[in-house]
Parts: C-alpha cells; structure tokens; sequence
C-alpha cells in the first residue's frame, strides 16, 4: 500500500465513525477530500447550536405564575382582576382565579378553560374541592347578631344557614337537622320568595323565634303576628356579599360554603369534617 492510499484509508475509517452517528452508509458518505477531524468538529458545532436553540425555548414554554397572569389580563382586558394563577399537579394546567370563578389556563396562558377537573379513579371532582377551599368564608367574622342562634348538644360543632320558610328543600333540611345533635346553628332569615317577608316577621320577633321556626317548618303551624324591627335588608346584603343565590345555603365552621339541601348523614359528614379543620 502506497502513502497516498494509507491516508485515504485513514480518512475512510475516521470518517466512517461521525457516519454512524448521522446514520450514513460509509459507501455514500461526503468525498473523500473531507477528513475525518473536520466532520467530527462540525458535529460538535451542530449540537452546540442545537442546545442554544431549546434554551431559547424554554421561555416560551414554561411561562411563571406572574407571566401567565400578565398575559391573561393583557388578552381579556374586560374580565376584571386576574386573582391567583397556581400550577396544578395534573395535566400541566394552571388555575386562575377570576372574581368568583375558578378557570384553568395552559403553560403559556394562551387557553382558558372552564369546566371541572374530575379523577376518573376516586371519582372525585377536584375543581369543586378546590373552589370551597378556594373560596371558603371567615365564619368567625359572620355578623351572627342578624342569626337566630340555636344550641343543640354540647354545641361544639357549628354551621350557618340561610333559610326561607316558602322553601320546600328549606322545610326538608331542618327535617334533617332535627336528627343532628352536638351543633350550633345560626339560621340567617332570608326572605326571597312572595309572601315570605311578613312570615320572617312573625318567626323573628316571636318571643322564642327557635320554637316559632320549628313549629312552621316541621309541624306547619303559622307563627302568631308579631312586630318588631328585622334585619333583612342586612340579611339580604350578607348574602349578596357572600354569593348566596337561593335556599338553602349552608356554611359549615370551617368556612366551607354549601349551597342547596343535604341528608342528615352528609351533614353529620361535613361537620365533622369542619371541626377536624380546627373550626
């Protein structure tokens, strides 16, 4: 072999290696006048490059907290506030909190999504959980002075209700009530439906407002006319203030808001649930 073919082999055989990598036959690779030292720096090159270009990437991405919210205001100027924008552990989704609605955007906060997020295993609604955490009520800072208070048990337990005495689930939910002990309740009279303000009258400025609600609304016996100043106006823009749109509305001691009816051992439930919180 003379020299000129030894070099060439020599460039064949280091040539053959960057091939590999770039998934080329050494029959078709470049001509041989490309030694083997240039291919193998131009490789490095190339990645190199590579790299530099996903790291510009990366911004766009995976946009933080701040970022997304900046974008969603920018984009929906007539939504009002964009609240708390927290990462999920599912999905790659983010949640946004706009007023009293709990929505879901993407990494870059181009999407928004309204719906709830359910898991298929447990059969859990995880947007639901979320939003009574989300958006649970101070109960200690509840004006109970507008409540007709009521003390069953040793009392240790506590929830609050809006009530209408024209309400038929409001009727079936202190059927339930009656079967749960160790409570404090504080019933906000809130008049909603025609005729209902002057029965809330009589309950409230009865001599013994508790009996009075029970007899109308376990034993269907009309309270005696009574009169003296109620507040349900106050009443009425406590419930504005807390979102309350019809009765029965609970909220449990843990700030927990319910809205609509719940069977004695759903109560039992959510109470007990409301002290383990240290409520």
């Amino acid at each position: 072999m003379n020299e000129n073919a030894g070099m060439a082999s020599k460039r064949v055989s280091g040539r053959c290696a960057v091939c590999a990598v770039l998934g080329l036959n050494a029959a078709l690779a470049l001509p041989e006048m490309i030694d083997a030292t240039f291919l193998n720096q131009m490789w490095i090159t190339m990645k190199k490059f590579l790299v530099l270009f996903l790291i510009t990437l990366l911004p766009a991405a995976y946009a933080g907290e701040a970022e997304i919210r900046q974008s969603l205001q920018s984009r929906l100027p007539d939504v009002g506030a964009v609240g708390l924008v927290s990462k999920t552990p599912y999905g790659g989704l983010y949640e946004v909190v706009i007023g009293d609605q709990l929505l879901y955007t993407d990494e870059q906060g181009q999407y928004l999504f309204e719906g709830r997020v359910i898991d298929v295993k447990s059969r859990r609604d995880i947007t639901e959980d979320r939003r009574k955490q989300l958006f649970a009520i101070e109960f200690d800072k509840l004006p109970f002075e507008l409540a007709v208070k009521r003390v069953k048990g040793n009392g240790k337990r506590r929830m609050a209700y809006f009530s209408d005495p024209n309400c038929g689930y409001c009727k079936r939910l202190e059927g339930e009530l009656s079967k749960v002990s160790d409570v404090t309740l504080y019933l906000f009279l809130h008049p909603i439906f025609q005729g209902s303000d002057e029965i809330v009258r009589n309950v409230y400025c009865a001599n013994d407002p508790v009996k009075a609600w029970d007899e109308l609304m376990l034993n269907r016996n009309a309270p005696v006319s009574a009169s003296c100043k109620v507040p349900s106006d106050k009443v009425a823009a406590l419930a504005r203030k807390l979102r309350v749109t019809g009765t029965p509305n609970l909220i449990f001691g843990d700030g927990v808001q319910v809205p609509g009816y719940l069977p004695a051992d759903e109560l039992e439930k959510r109470l007990n649930e409301s002290v383990s919180a240290g409520n």
